[in-house]
C-alpha cells in the first residue's frame, strides 16, 4: 500500500495558481511526522521546497516564499501545496515526502524515509 498519493498537478498557464495535495494512508498520521514538498525539473536534481513540523511551525525555501504555501489537514489526513503566480521554472515533478521526527531536518532527499510517486505540474508562458 502507497504512503503517500500526490495529486493536483496539471498544465497551466504563467501566473495561474494550483493546490497540490498528498493523502496519507491511515498508518502514517500527516500531524504526526515532518512533512515536507521537493520537487525535480528533468535534468536537475530534486529540491526542498517546504516543510510542516508536528508543531505547526513552517518553513520555505527562498525561491518561493510567498508564492507556495504549505498545509495540513488532520481530519482528512491530507498534506497541501498551495502554488500562486505559477513561472514556467516552476515546471517540475512534485513530490511529498514524511519523516516521523517532530522537527523537521534540512530540505534533504536523504532524510526523509517516505516518499509519493510525484504529481507532474508543467507552466506555459
Amino acid at each position: 500500500e502507497a504512503q503517500l498519493v500526490e495529486s493536483g498537478g496539471g498544465s497551466v498557464q504563467a501566473g495561474g495558481s494550483l493546490r497540490l495535495s498528498c493523502a496519507a494512508a491511515s498508518g502514517l498520521a500527516v500531524s504526526t511526522y515532518c512533512m515536507a514538498w521537493f520537487r525535480q525539473a528533468p535534468g536537475k536534481e530534486r529540491e526542498g521546497l517546504a516543510t510542516i513540523n508536528m508543531a505547526g511551525g513552517t518553513t520555505y525555501t527562498d525561491s518561493v516564499k510567498g508564492r507556495f504555501t504549505i498545509s495540513r489537514d488532520s481530519a482528512k489526513n491530507t498534506l497541501y501545496l498551495q502554488i500562486n503566480s505559477l513561472k514556467p521554472e516552476d515546471t517540475a515533478m512534485y513530490y511529498c515526502a514524511a519523516e516521523p521526527r517532530f522537527w523537521c531536518p534540512s530540505m534533504v532527499v536523504h532524510d526523509f524515509d517516505y516518499w509519493g510517486q510525484g504529481t507532474q505540474v508543467t507552466v506555459s508562458s
